[in-house]
């Protein structure tokens, strides 16, 4: 069964994934270290799973339950790196579909934007999320998940 990963700390599409998954029969997983507030769903198919607050214990805990069947909904690089390698399916939520192709790249600008801020040195941060964000972000949600059932089947 297939089912869907949320890193659910600031994640702005919690809503639209909720929508998504009622429609297709999805289970999906928000995970989250409490840190920010979660509104609970009234719903069967959607857990809240709360870890502990060390730095990747909400990484930790998608990383060792997803499967090639499954789609986690992640901005963190890393985190998603992991879930390419147990082949999951893996989007950000202004709509970036992560692959084995374009994970190398990020990973290494991702370092080097480190490595430029600990030389005090600005390396520029991300946009705001947008409504065009949210619209790419459901187009691509959409594709994945049937693309995900059609291999199901």
């Amino acid at each position: 069964m297939t089912s869907i990963y949320i890193d659910g700390d600031a994640c702005p599409v919690r809503e639209e994934v909720f929508r998504v998954a009622d429609r297709c029969g999805l289970h999906v997983f928000v995970v989250s270290n409490g840190s920010r507030p979660i509104r609970p769903r009234g719903t069967d198919n959607v857990s809240m799973v709360i870890v502990n607050d060390s730095a990747d214990a909400a990484d930790d805990w998608i990383a060792e339950r997803i499967s090639a069947m499954d789609i986690c909904v992640t901005a963190d690089i890393p985190l998603a790196s992991r879930c390419l390698a147990k082949q999951a399916r893996v989007l950000a939520p202004n709509g970036k579909v992560w692959t084995q192709a374009n994970i190398g790249n990020a990973l290494a600008g991702r370092e080097l934007s480190r490595h430029l801020r600990e030389l005090g040195m600005n390396a520029g941060g991300s946009a705001p999320f947008s409504k065009a964000d949210r619209s790419r972000f459901l187009g691509s949600l959409d594709a994945i998940v049937q693309a995900v059932l059609r291999g199901a089947r």
